[in-house]
């Protein structure tokens, strides 16, 4: 899985995944949380977007595996006796959000563009599952964030093709662009830090 795959413009700073190692309790705690949201993500699209029946059953799946790999990362942090204490602030995700979230107008734009960051997400989610995978040297851990790499994969196309379900892809295309663009940005400027998945 290379970034040319996944569409993303800039690469993980290397720095990260040796800080990570060295923070891989914190990280397991924040990958947990992770995966909680992106679960609650896919439940609000389908709550909002009831109608759209592509959404509904290609979302519904999504749901129950992301709610899996929240339960097997708890399972990781019992392992170490690490407790999942709380949120942390996810500073990434609401950087893209506030950059990329335009007032509302219409409806299937607003959908494409929900589907897109949650797209990116995933995408980065799994350049960094890769980079975990390859890295460190827990080799349970190898293991599990290949598995992990894998699915997060298939479901950054999962966003891609629905939003080009409900859209012209040439226009879907066009603003995945300008979303890579603003994604490249904000991770040039964010901090490394080792007690985050972003």
């Amino acid at each position: 899985m290379s970034l040319t795959t996944l569409g993303l413009e800039l690469p993980t700073d290397p720095r990260w995944v040796n800080i990570a190692e060295m923070n891989i309790g914190d990280i397991l705690i924040d990958h947990a949380y992770c995966e909680q949201k992106a679960a609650s993500s896919c439940i609000s699209l389908i709550v909002q977007y009831s109608d759209k029946e592509a959404i509904v059953e290609t979302l519904t799946p999504v749901v129950a595996e992301e709610w899996g790999h929240f339960q097997r990362v708890l399972k990781e942090l019992r392992k170490r006796n690490i407790p999942l204490g709380r949120q942390r602030k996810d500073e990434y995700v609401n950087q893209l959000r506030s950059r990329l979230r335009r007032p509302i107008g219409d409806r299937n734009e607003q959908l494409m563009d929900n589907l897109l960051i949650n797209a990116l997400i995933e995408a980065r989610s799994c350049e960094r599952f890769k980079l975990l995978s390859e890295n460190i040297a827990d080799e349970g851990l190898q293991k599990f964030y290949r598995e992990l790499m894998i699915s997060e994969a298939g479901h950054y196309r999962n966003f891609i093709e629905l939003a080009e379900t409900y859209l012209p892809a040439e226009r879907v295309r066009q603003r995945w662009k300008e979303f890579l663009a603003v994604e490249a940005d904000i991770m040039a400027t964010l901090d490394v830090r080792g007690d985050r998945m972003h």
